[in-house]
């Protein structure tokens, strides 16, 4: 795997310091290319450009940092990618049953090793083919609603926007902090579930205040864009308390504006680089089928029991961030 899913982007500037710190009165600058000598071989350049009256030009000095299999092919084997499509699996016959699969994704990334903000940008990636087959099993409400929900969805992609933007202004470290009390919550938002879907209200009925809502909305896809875990039991919680309609309505603009904030981050996160693509491309697979198998699960397997499920590897991830951290 190229070694800025591993370290991170924002972990580079702090790795060459050292070089740089012999030049304080020019310019850094860093890259990532791949060397032909030795075949297959990841360097870093760390770019100094010189002050006024130099040459010009960029002058590089460039460290090997991580070396590939001679085929080509990263160092994932197939037994992880066999690990990997199992979660993506689990991860999509949870959502289908309970909801929760992030939990399942982000948890086998951060354990195969990769660094977490890769591993969350990556299960974004991975969990987006379930948002676009839930939206479709709503499509006949969507139709009557969408005119409705444009500004809802512009409000949706702009917090989506701002919130990827922020998880690629940190470093691992700083992010990695953050983790097991984003999981903690995250983990307390789905235990709190049940609890949280709305109160069936008449289409026709009394709404909460449209500015706060989409206010409310705007938060909301922050932490979307951000995180994600726990982000549809949050959005239908908060919809419930400041939009009109049913219960199915309201799912049904859930899982649109999940779709909208999904994809503009997955925007953000490939343009910075930070997606484990063949990890991604083993889990999604995997995402599919399960998603696909959870209605035979969901017919035999008591809800609840698929719920406790996802809150104890919510707690298990916790508490691994918070002891390896």
């Amino acid at each position: 795997m190229p070694l800025r899913n591993r370290i991170g982007r924002g972990d580079i500037p702090s790795f060459v310091d050292g070089f740089a710190g012999f030049f304080p009165d020019r310019r850094r600058c860093y890259t990532f290319r791949r060397g032909l000598s030795p075949p297959n071989t990841y360097f870093l350049r760390a770019g100094l450009t010189g002050k006024a009256g130099a040459s010009g030009g960029l002058v590089c000095s460039s460290m090997p940092l991580y070396e590939e299999p001679s085929n080509g092919l990263p160092a994932l084997t197939l037994l992880l990618a066999f690990i990997l499509f199992i979660a993506g699996f689990v991860s999509g016959a949870v959502n289908a049953v309970a909801g929760g699969g992030t939990f399942i994704t982000f948890g086998a990334l951060s354990l195969a090793g990769i660094a977490p903000i890769s591993a969350n940008a990556t299960s974004s990636i991975a969990q987006f083919p379930g948002y676009v087959s839930s939206t479709l099993a709503y499509w006949a409400d969507i139709k009557a609603m969408w005119r409705g929900a444009l500004i809802f969805c512009i409000v949706s992609a702009a917090g989506a926007l701002a919130g990827a933007l922020i998880l690629l202004s940190l470093d691992n470290p700083s992010f990695r902090s953050m983790v097991p009390w984003l999981l903690i919550a995250a983990t307390a938002l789905f235990a709190a579930g049940p609890w949280l879907k709305p109160k069936p209200r008449a289409a026709d009925g009394a709404g909460g205040n449209p500015m706060v809502g989409r206010l409310v909305q705007f938060l909301t896809s922050i932490y979307g864009g951000f995180f994600g875990a726990g982000m549809g039991i949050m959005m239908l919680a908060t919809l419930g308390l400041t939009e009109r309609g049913d219960y199915h309505h309201l799912n049904a603009l859930k899982n649109m504006l999940s779709i909208v904030i999904a994809a503009v981050a997955i925007v953000v996160f490939v343009s910075g680089g930070v997606i484990a693509w063949y990890e991604a491309i083993v889990m999604i697979p995997g995402v599919a089928a399960g998603g696909y198998a959870g209605v035979w699960i969901a017919r035999r397997v008591p809800q609840n029991a698929v719920r406790g499920f996802v809150i104890a590897v919510g707690l298990f991830l916790a508490g691994y961030y918070f002891v390896t951290g």
